[in-house]
Order: C-alpha cells, then sequence, then structure tokens
C-alpha cells in the first residue's frame, strides 16, 4: 500500500505493476474493465440522448440519432430508442384538428396542375404555398408560407388575424424579396384559394415571370411538401403553446422558422441537413440552367 500511495508522476506506473501493488491478476483486471467500460460508455450516451432531447423536445429518436452521428458520436438508431425508452424520452405530440382555410368557390380562373409529376433539381424550380390557423387565447390567427420544394426552406411567411388576399400577398413578397428569381422557370405552386387566384396575387407572380400552378379538386397530396411543413409547425412549434395574441403567435413563430426550421432542423428529406446549409453545399452555377431546364419542359405542349 506505501507504493501506491507514494507520489509518482502521472503514467509511471504501468498497468502490470499496479496490478501486482494491487494482488490481483491483470486478467482479473480486464474482466472488470471489459464489465465496466460499456455501462460507462452507456451512461455518456444516456447524458447526451438526454441534452439533445431536452433542446429539440419534438425529435423522435432517428432525428436524436442523426444529431448524435452529426456531433460525432456512433451509435445505432435502435439503440437510441431503447434508452429513450428506458428513460421514459418520449416526443411531444400533434393535436388532431383541421379546420377549413380554403375557399375554392369563386369566380377567378383556376390554373392546370404543373407540378404533378414534376421533379425538381434545384432551387427556384418550384415553390409551394399554403396557409393554416393557429389557435390564440381567445381568436384564430392564420399563417401563409412560401416553400421552396427542392431545399424545403420556408422563403416567405406572414401572420395575421384576417384571410384576405393580403395574407398571402405578404408572404409571397417576403419570397421574392429573398429569393430575387429574373431568369423565369419558376413555378408557384397552390391550393384553389381565392387568395391565390385573386388578381391581386396573379398579377405578382406575371411580373414576375413566375407560372402559377394549383392542385386538382380534392387532392392535397398535390401540396404535399407544404402540407409536411404545416404538421411539423403544429407538432414542434403550435401545439402546447398559449399565443396571447397574433404578436405574441408572429414572433414565435417566426423565431421557430428562421431559427429551428430552416437553420437547424434535420430534415429527412435532405439527408438529416438543415435547409439553409442544404442550400449552402448546392453547386451554384448550375442553378440556372436547371431552372431553365424544367421551365422548357412544363410549357412545353
Amino acid at each position: 500500500m506505501q507504493a501506491l500511495m507514494r507520489p509518482e508522476p502521472q503514467g509511471e506506473l504501468t498497468i502490470e505493476r499496479m496490478c501486482a501493488l494491487s494482488g490481483v491478476s491483470r486478467a482479473g483486471y480486464y474482466r472488470h474493465f471489459m464489465a465496466s467500460a460499456p455501462r460507462e460508455a452507456q451512461t455518456g450516451l444516456r447524458s447526451e440522448i438526454q441534452r439533445v432531447s431536452v433542446a429539440n423536445h419534438r425529435y423522435g429518436y432517428r432525428r436524436i440519432t442523426r444529431e448524435l452521428r452529426r456531433e460525432g458520436f456512433f451509435v445505432n438508431h435502435k439503440k437510441v430508442l431503447r434508452l429513450m425508452r428506458e428513460d421514459n424520452l418520449l416526443c411531444l405530440r400533434r393535436r388532431p384538428f383541421v379546420p377549413a382555410t380554403t375557399l375554392s368557390q369563386h369566380e377567378w380562373q383556376v390554373v392546370p396542375n404543373l407540378a404533378h409529376g414534376l421533379t425538381v433539381t434545384g432551387i427556384d424550380q418550384l415553390w409551394v404555398a399554403d396557409i393554416t390557423y393557429v389557435r390564440l387565447l381567445e381568436e384564430f390567427a392564420y399563417l401563409a408560407i412560401v416553400l421552396d420544394a427542392f431545399s424545403r426552406r420556408v422563403i416567405g411567411w406572414a401572420l395575421e388575424g384576417h384571410l384576405r388576399a393580403s395574407l398571402a400577398v405578404t408572404a409571397l413578397e417576403m419570397a421574392l424579396d429573398q429569393r430575387r428569381p429574373g431568369l423565369g422557370g419558376l413555378i408557384h405552386h397552390s391550393d384553389r384559394g381565392v387568395q391565390y387566384a385573386c388578381a391581386e396575387y396573379t398579377d405578382i407572380l406575371n411580373a414576375n415571370n413566375i407560372t402559377p400552378s394549383m392542385s386538382r379538386i380534392g387532392n392535397p397530396y398535390d401540396n404535399a411538401k407544404a402540407e409536411s411543413f404545416m404538421k411539423t409547425l403544429k407538432q414542434e412549434e403550435v401545439d402546447g403553446r398559449r399565443y396571447r395574441d397574433a404578436a405574441h403567435a408572429r414572433n414565435a413563430i417566426g423565431a421557430f422558422i428562421e431559427e429551428v426550421y430552416n437553420r437547424r432542423r434535420l430534415h429527412s428529406a435532405l439527408d438529416y441537413r438543415p435547409p439553409v446549409e442544404f442550400e449552402q453545399q448546392l453547386p451554384r452555377p448550375r442553378l440556372a440552367a436547371r431552372r431553365a431546364s424544367v421551365h422548357t419542359a412544363a410549357t412545353s405542349p
């Protein structure tokens, strides 16, 4: 024992020497090490899973696994799921309620569906737009978004307490200000709602050389990418929140869109990368040619 307690510089005692001084065999030491090391590693992994889960309380086990891999951890999604179940780390779920936000019975022109079957190969080839409700304490507000179908990035949004055309127009103007698409070949897809069919909206599309497209009757899958964003928004931000008024909701949802969804949230369709990061990794010089090719394919007879 005195030999073990002598002040020795760290690292001078070998495992063989420490085993001899402790009266244990090297084989016994390694058996104990192999039994305790996995437990210590699992404890560390549990801590990391809890950290990611607390920071992203709507993440399921797949996204938590991807987040850990991005941070350098080698872990299997099945193990993450098992540890989350053992630690009762369950993501929050949405409440089922879908009110009507689309008024498709109007006298404005309804254009054909150009997005059905279209394969996009770059940004600013297809924008999708949609409107959803947001429950406040005493009333409803409405959120309009414009999303790039290739990168899944929300490039325009607006939240107000009404469903007038100006709501959708504000979101479109934000998208135009961010992207400034000037080469043509861009398709704008939406449902048949009056907000998207009215002259106030279509005049802006025409002035920017954007081709309108609208979903088929009773087929929400035509606008699946926008619907998918709305589902994510409800699950990860809106459900479980109590917004005082439209201003409160606008600040909170705006922060979620710009800081979380666009810049931090991992998207399975983008190989678990955030939209901003995904766009930054695109080969920029080829985008103009891709826009032109998709425009030719969509408008050719």
